[in-house]
């Protein structure tokens, strides 16, 4: 598509977040590509001035630029087509939207498929190969089974939402509308539940239920538990990344983001809007306010206050953190300084 047509197209996102570009440029994109492998024919975008550097030698045909005149003149000196706009990152997402549609399935069932008698299916329902629902499973509207699939009994499923190839629904799930579940996940399996006792381990049954509220997206090969009683519940638009474990009776609210690695003991309670990076740990029954952020192999084992930002293990303010970190980069000098000063 023409450049001109792109932006017809983005329609009121480039209204409300962005500024024409001002310059007579109209190259045909054929796709997309990042700032520093573009081609001619590509469009890519620059977010802010850490890339600026690579305005000056793309080979991209346009760029979603920052609401910088400076990086804006040097894609003018280039003759590159651009736009402007406040948040590069969501234009360029949307951008990505009008050139690539991920693979949907047909409507319909699959004759390998097993769906069991008693299954409510809503309308415009696509079952794949070799996918298994058992009895008692209510799926809304739109919703799309890729293969391999395994849905336990008792599942509810919203509209529009999406479970990729060889994920599982356990019994006691609730899945809400515009969830995505990616491969190999495990939706609502068994918490880890065992009593001690004199003669070894009694397992305790989980019997509780597992709550993904509208829009939550699940990564590859992550596990949500199911309690013994009560419920695991998360909160609507929070993207869980691959390899993320939430323990059993966890609550995380809305529009959160785990990175991958991250792991939930049981009953752990997350706020809404709150960042956990890579291989964060959190210990039992903690929690975690509204907005608070934890950096990468955080280990966190008391409460965090809203709005903290906390690093280390165990996890400290992120500002002593830093201190302390300078300082352990100091210890060969300073152990030497201490040994020549005994030795005096």
């Amino acid at each position: 598509m023409q450049f001109s047509e792109l932006i017809i197209k983005l329609g009121s996102a480039v209204k409300a977040s962005s500024l024409g570009a001002d310059n007579d440029l109209n190259p045909i994109l054929t796709g997309l590509a990042p700032i520093d492998a573009a081609t001619s024919g590509t469009i890519s975008y620059i977010e802010g001035d850490k890339f600026a550097k690579f305005v000056s030698n793309t080979a991209a045909s346009a760029l979603i630029l920052p609401m910088n005149e400076a990086i804006q003149a040097q894609a003018i000196d280039r003759g590159i087509a651009w736009i402007a706009a406040s948040e590069p990152r969501l234009l360029f997402a949307q951008v990505i939207k009008l050139f690539y549609q991920p693979f949907r399935l047909p409507v319909g069932i699959h004759p390998s498929a097993i769906v069991e008698p008693g299954v409510e299916l809503g309308d415009d329902v696509s079952i794949g190969a070799h996918v298994v629902i058992q009895p008692g499973v209510k799926i809304g509207n739109g919703v799309t089974i890729h293969p391999n699939v395994v849905i336990y009994p008792d599942v509810q499923i919203g509209d529009r939402t999406i479970l990729h190839a060889n994920c599982t629904i356990h019994e006691r799930v609730r899945l809400g509308a515009d969830c995505v579940i990616h491969s190999g996940a495990a939706i609502g399996s068994e918490g880890f539940g065992f009593v001690p006792t004199a003669t070894g381990w009694f397992k305790m049954e989980q019997a509780g239920y597992t709550v993904l509220e509208d829009g939550v997206e699940i990564g590859c090969n992550s596990s949500v538990d199911r309690p013994a009683v009560g419920e695991t519940r998360i909160g609507r638009d929070t993207k869980l990344d691959n390899l993320v474990h939430v323990g059993h009776g966890c609550q995380i609210g809305a529009n959160c983001a785990l990175a991958a690695q991250v792991g939930l003991a049981g009953g752990v309670k997350v706020g809404n809007q709150v960042l956990l990076a890579g291989q964060v740990g959190v210990a039992n029954q903690v929690t975690i306010g509204d907005r608070a952020i934890a950096s990468s192999k955080t280990g966190i084992h008391s409460n965090v206050d809203p709005g903290e930002i906390v690093s280390g293990y165990p996890a400290v303010s992120h500002k002593l953190w830093l201190k302390t970190a300078a300082i352990v980069n100091r210890l060969p000098e300073m152990y030497q300084f201490f040994k020549q000063n005994k030795q005096n």
